[in-house]
């Protein structure tokens, strides 16, 4: 047993959800097994799911349907600002919010923030399917730093982004992912946004941790006028993921699903599950547990 879940013969991934809910999925082969500096790696390819990346028991993502969970976090931060020229990613994880940044031809830089260099190297050589290689595009810059001191170290300096995206663990999952969730963080990335800047938060799900979702709410509440939340129903994880879109300037709400098929198109974005009727149908959801 590995933290979160049971690896059996024949083999067999019992994966958790959430403290008393466990799930069942046959894996048909392990492809990576290790413990890197901070974490558990597993890199398994799931019968019905195809390839996965779990770290420290908690699945992050599935090849079946990582594009509904991938899509609904970038796309509508990225929409919402328009046409972003800057955009840095707390979590590199599987590259493949990577993959969805790097389609907007209004991109100029993208900074992509990682604790876990082991990791990493592992998702670049295993989970092409998920990063298609975006790792390579000339306008995708590299750091690996605690994303605490990052933030902070960038602040301090003057750096800035049109969107920030946090990808990290749940805040209830592994140590070195709920720090980053701090009211100090949330201030930095605020004093880095441009002024029409988004921020963008996976807040894992408000249904089954309305604790500690509630935590990560009211701190970027604190700090920005205007704060949506959404969720998608993601089978893979076996619940509906939830998010908060912090921005300083346009609301996601008023936005059009006809001037959101208009900014993807002019930007070149070919999606598969996001459009301007998702990314209507997404607002309207809001969150569990919440007025």
């Amino acid at each position: 047993m590995s933290n979160g879940y049971v690896i059996r013969t024949p083999l067999q991934c019992v994966q958790y959800v959430a403290p008393h809910t466990w799930a069942y999925m046959s894996v048909r082969r392990i492809l990576v097994n290790e413990k890197t500096k901070y974490q558990h790696v597993l890199i398994a390819e799931l019968e019905d799911f195809g390839k996965a990346l779990f770290l420290d028991g908690i699945l992050q993502s599935a090849q079946a349907d990582e594009h509904i969970y991938h899509e609904s976090l970038v796309h509508p931060a990225m929409v919402t600002v328009g046409n972003p020229e800057r955009v840095l990613i707390l979590g590199t994880g599987e590259g493949a919010a990577l993959r969805e940044v790097v389609k907007y031809s209004s991109v100029k830089e993208v900074v992509t923030v990682d604790i876990d260099y082991e990791l990493i190297k592992y998702v670049k050589e295993y989970l092409r399917e998920f990063h298609n290689d975006s790792f390579k595009d000339p306008r995708v810059k590299e750091v690996y730093q605690d994303a605490v001191d990052y933030v902070r170290d960038a602040a301090a300096i003057g750096e800035r982004f049109d969107v920030v995206i946090m990808d990290l663990t749940d805040p209830y999952g592994s140590e070195i992912g709920t720090r980053v969730y701090s009211t100090n963080v949330i201030r930095g990335i605020y004093s880095m946004l441009n002024e029409h800047g988004a921020l963008i938060v996976q807040a894992g799900s408000s249904f089954l941790f309305p604790k500690e979702y509630g935590l990560v709410y009211d701190m970027v509440k604190l700090t920005f006028p205007l704060v949506t939340e959404y969720q998608v129903w993601v089978p893979s994880f076996m619940y509906a993921e939830s998010f908060i879109l912090a921005t300083k300037g346009t609301n996601p709400l008023k936005l059009s699903s006809d001037k959101v098929d208009a900014v993807l198109r002019i930007n070149g974005v070919k999606t598969r599950f996001y459009n301007g009727k998702v990314h209507s149908a997404l607002m309207a959801l809001g969150s569990y547990n919440r007025t």
